[in-house]
């Protein structure tokens, strides 16, 4: 007696929305196990890594800025994916975004005009959609793996940005400390309030409404779907999937570029070798953990910052590593792909031994 996978005469409409549901509570189940055999407490634990970052006004507002790079890096993968290109190097795309719009400030300290942060802004976009162009040419020029040149391309861009803040773009009064000079005034994202929260959220949910007007009323989305879903239909429609490839790492390289010079012109304040704690990577698991779908992508990214924010919290109360939040990100990742599965497929029980079945 065994279990197969039948594959479904079409996909399931209950397990398309109930998968993520699923999966967050298979992770928390998990969670709790791992909690157990390290020797903590399960259920104090869980309850300080997923519900304490929506107890308090404070960690409401704090879970929101962490969400704001997430949305913004999400959406942009979720157009990507949904179109069937895969870029693995938003954290790359975020990162050289961030050089590049935060040497404004490094390079014209005394600019300090409302004009200065709109072209912060914008050279950080153009910064993400260079870095998202390299892994597009040569997938089309050369046919290269997007996936592997995505990804190298992460290091490159860290190396280089370690490489400036220790060396050309150090400040001279900043002690020996590998960071640029602070930014100040007009070159720093205004704040909502008294707190850290900031103007980067409604470009963050500007930018998933946009897209999923994009996705769902306009001729591009309906190229993008039929690309992704059925290739040949769409070249059969004459849509092109070089031009969709260019368009995917540019949305989704443009958007991360964006994320990161907000982070750096936000809550950093400069340029320093870590400016992000893999927000490009976890970006992968919202944009799946969101259906592929904009709007979604809102909802699961502020899960995935409610996991920042506890697996800060649980360091201090149970004294456990600051990589427990990856571990827990990594886990949801791998619920998520699983019961996507379901989507597909329906388990089956069949009796009887393999070599019988195959019989």
């Amino acid at each position: 007696m065994h279990i197969e996978l039948e594959k479904r005469a079409e996909r399931s409409k209950v397990m398309a929305w109930a998968s993520p549901i699923v999966a967050i509570v298979a992770t928390m189940i998990t969670g709790g196990l791992v909690f157990a055999l390290i020797g903590k407490p399960p259920f104090k634990a869980l309850w300080i890594f997923f519900f304490e970052p929506f107890a308090s006004l404070w960690s409401l507002e704090e879970l929101v800025v962490k969400a704001t790079p997430l949305i913004l890096i999400g959406v942009g993968l979720s157009v990507a994916y949904r179109a069937n290109v895969w870029n693995i190097g938003a954290e790359g795309q975020l990162t050289f975004g961030a050089l590049l719009g935060g040497a404004v400030p490094v390079l014209a300290n005394g600019w300090n005009t409302p004009a200065t942060l709109v072209a912060m802004l914008v050279l950080g976009a153009i910064g993400g959609m260079i870095w998202g162009l390299v892994p597009a040419l040569l997938k089309i020029k050369a046919g290269v793996n997007e996936i592997l040149v995505s990804l190298m391309l992460v290091y490159v861009a860290q190396l280089l940005l370690d490489w400036l803040v220790r060396g050309p773009w150090r400040d001279p009064h900043g002690f020996n400390f590998p960071k640029s000079v602070g930014f100040e005034g007009w070159q720093t994202i205004p704040t909502i309030g008294d707190g850290r929260l900031n103007l980067g959220v409604l470009l963050a949910v500007a930018a998933a409404v946009a897209l999923a007007v994009l996705m769902r009323r306009t001729i591009k989305g309906y190229e993008v779907r039929v690309l992704g879903e059925a290739p040949r239909a769409g070249r059969f429609a004459g849509f092109s999937h070089d031009r969709m490839v260019l368009f995917a790492f540019l949305l989704s390289g443009g958007l991360a570029g964006l994320a990161g010079v907000i982070e750096v012109a936000s809550t950093v304040g400069q340029l320093q070798p870590n400016i992000s704690p893999g927000y490009g990577f976890t970006a992968i698991i919202v944009a799946f953990l969101g259906r592929l779908d904009p709007i979604g992508v809102i909802l699961a990214a502020l899960m995935l910052a409610a996991s920042y924010l506890g697996g800060e919290a649980a360091q201090v109360a149970l004294g456990i590593s600051d990589k427990a939040a990856r571990v827990f990100q990594g886990i949801l990742l791998f619920w998520v792909l699983a019961c996507d599965t379901l989507i597909l497929y329906r388990p089956r029980l069949v009796r009887g031994s393999t070599a019988e079945a195959a019989r």
